[in-house]
């Protein structure tokens, strides 16, 4: 991932906007809440009272995966570089992360928001959720947080970072969850005998996501990148380094409209200050793990760059409109057959698309631009997965084997801030003998792992599967018998 600052990737539990006490066929549970790991309750009105819901197991599973896959590639991305962020164009396993909590969002999102008794209710329960992301996105993701090694905290306000994972799943999920609530009264309770009604039925949330694919492929095709320039603070001394553009379309690294965006948005010192492009063979002879930079490396490869910036974002909406369309399907069509029908149909189709994009050089798949093609390869792998997990938990009722995933799901704004953040890590690093690097943690990834296994990369693999995976997961189904979890 991208350091500290990094996760890829939905969150906060909170109470559920209310909805009817009806059970849909094949469902596990009704709603969630559109963070990753949201209550169900039933609709207060006259009529029903509250009911307590079971949860969508398909969707805590879902979540509890991505979870699971970005404390993998966070903290074991550095030893296994092929599973870290890829450098530039291309996706590896880190690279699904973001996208999928944005897609489960969405589909979050159509489930909580299946009914709703009073839309002003509604628009103030999504804003204020959406603060509560932002907060803790800049919080814990704008570097005042310095756990789990430096045991200083703060942030210099000249160099914090606006952006991160935690505010670009507040952008969309505001967004979409918007559109949702503001057409809640042309939303049709039955559809049309049509293989395309579902998406007549959702024309504006289908123009929503087209509208912020428009403005991201105009702007990052026509916007003129002028030439720029950024200082570098090294060694109690400081250089401007300048980066030659004066061109529109480009898609690498120097030049792209999603960078000047940012810096035109965000000031170039609010960037995120360790690109994962620093990876690249024009960077660094250790390509595609990190290295010290060539000599020869051009000045952009010290340059700051934000992965989760304005631009991107406004791609992103794209990932949650998808998601949202499983969750209309999940309502819409009753029978199993139906559903996974449509979801896999339209993932083929997705990651066809992609594929084309990609391999014609079109539009190459890339995470850190959110091209539109790894909109697409990304949105039909997470449908390919979510209908394999839906035959085996809600089909074939094999719940058991994926429970693990389950509880980490339901308290995964736990496991996200103590684990792939390094809260509990940091703090447990705050108790240590004589010297700040002899503490617990680290005796045991030394002597626990790396020395037993004679590998230090070994080591780092079963640390992050065994003392953090399986560790949260553990913590997370304790605290779930006991009905704890962390909410927004």
């Amino acid at each position: 991932m991208e350091d500290s600052n990094k996760l890829e990737e939905g969150f906060g539990p909170g109470p559920q906007l209310a909805s009817k006490n009806e059970q849909l066929e094949g469902e596990r549970g009704a709603a969630h809440d559109v963070s990753i790991e949201a209550e169900t309750k039933g609709e207060t009105t006259s009529e029903v009272q509250p009911v307590k819901r079971k949860r969508v197991a398909t969707l805590d599973a879902f979540r509890g995966l991505t979870i699971v896959l970005m404390i993998l590639v966070d903290d074991a991305g550095g030893a296994y570089a092929r599973i870290d962020h890829s450098p530039w164009n291309g996706c590896t396993l880190a690279d699904f992360v973001m996208p999928f909590f944005l897609f489960i969002v969405g589909v979050a999102i159509a489930l909580a928001l299946k009914r709703i008794p009073k839309v002003s209710f509604a628009i103030r329960k999504v804003i204020l959720r959406t603060l509560k992301l932002l907060f803790w996105g800049i919080l814990l993701q704008g570097g005042y947080s310095h756990a789990p090694d430096d045991l200083s905290y703060g942030v210099d306000m000249k160099v914090i970072r606006w952006c991160g994972i935690l505010q670009r799943i507040a952008l969309v999920y505001f967004i979409v969850a918007l559109i949702e609530i503001l057409t809640t009264k042309i939303r049709p309770t039955t559809l049309e005998p049509s293989r395309l009604s579902i998406f007549s039925a959702y024309r504006w949330q289908w123009l929503g996501g087209f509208a912020a694919f428009f403005i991201y492929m105009v702007t990052t095709f026509s916007l003129y990148v002028p030439d720029w320039s950024f200082v570098l603070h090294e060694h109690h001394k400081s250089e401007r380094y300048y980066v030659k553009c004066g061109m529109r379309g480009h898609l690498g690294p120097a030049c792209n409209a999603v960078g000047y965006v940012d810096r035109q948005a965000w000031g170039i010192n609010h960037l995120y200050s360790d690109p994962v492009w620093k990876r690249l063979r024009a960077c660094t002879f250790s390509s595609p793990s990190s290295g010290p930079l060539r000599k020869d490396a051009p000045s952009w490869c010290r340059a700051p760059f934000e992965p989760e910036g304005l631009l991107s974002s406004i791609s992103a909406i794209v990932s949650g409109t998808i998601g949202i369309h499983y969750g209309h399907v999940l309502i819409h069509f009753k029978g199993h057959a139906e559903r996974l029908k449509h979801w896999v149909c339209m993932a083929v189709v997705l990651l066809v698309v992609a594929l084309i994009l990609h391999f014609t050089d079109a539009i190459p798949i890339n995470k850190q631009l959110y091209s539109f093609s790894y909109v697409c390869f990304t949105a039909g792998a997470a449908g390919i997965i979510f209908s394999a997990f839906y035959i085996l938990i809600d089909v074939w009722g094999m719940r058991t084997p994926f429970l693990f995933l389950e509880w980490i799901g339901m308290n995964a704004m736990l496991v996200f801030v103590m684990a792939a953040q390094g809260i509990f890590a940091g703090f447990v690093n705050g108790w240590y003998f004589k010297d700040s690097d002899n503490n617990l943690v680290n005796w045991i990834q030394e002597h626990v792992f790396n020395n037993v296994w004679k590998s230090e990369r070994v080591g780092t693999l079963l640390y992050v599967l065994f003392a953090e995976i399986i560790f949260w997961g553990v913590v997370s189904g304790i605290l779930h018998k006991l009905g704890i979890y962390w909410k927004l």
